[in-house]
């Protein structure tokens, strides 16, 4: 996978999980769809590979992910959802939008 900034990735988990999910629905109808199949094996690979480069450069997408035994290292950093110089995104409107 070529290298891709946080944001970068992160879109790319997002697009790919959207695609999952949309493909398993098709796929608990039409089951015996190859070409579906195999949509949804080539987004399932792409979703990992994403999660798995994310999470060797930023650190765990999900709790579940932490990996030490010698720190709980899911405190450390900014979450995935804090964006850049760890102000949180969260309730933020795009373009300074307001409904005041």
């Amino acid at each position: 996978m070529p290298v891709y900034d946080q944001n970068q990735l992160l879109s790319i988990i997002d697009q790919a999980s959207f695609a999952m999910d949309d493909v398993l629905l098709y796929l608990d109808t039409h089951p015996c769809d190859k070409a579906a199949l195999n949509y949804y094996q080539y987004v399932r690979d792409l979703r990992q590979n994403a999660k798995n480069n994310y999470e060797a450069n930023f650190g765990p997408l999900t709790v579940d992910q932490v990996r030490s035994d010698q720190y709980w290292t899911w405190v450390q950093g900014r979450w995935p959802w804090e964006g850049r110089g760890g102000a949180s995104v969260c309730g933020t409107m795009k373009n300074g939008c307001s409904t005041r």
